[in-house]
């Protein structure tokens, strides 16, 4: 069996750490972000490590079955 390609798309927005942690963007920080609260933003600023299927499913994106 031929390797696994990497998802380009994924590869652009998931990141693996050096413990294997797959990180993500939180949503809502593209546009209406007036009237959302500074505190919220700034907590929407960081990436946040994908969990169960979700995890599962980027990792074979990612080329790492």
């Amino acid at each position: 069996m031929p390797k696994m390609k990497t998802h380009r798309g994924a590869a652009k927005r998931f990141k693996v750490t050096g413990t294997g942690k797959v990180m993500r963007r939180q949503v809502g920080m593209n546009h209406i972000l007036e009237k959302k609260p500074t505190k919220r933003t700034r907590r929407l600023k960081r990436e946040e490590a994908m969990t169960g299927g979700d995890r599962r499913q980027a990792n074979r994106l990612l080329g790492r079955a």
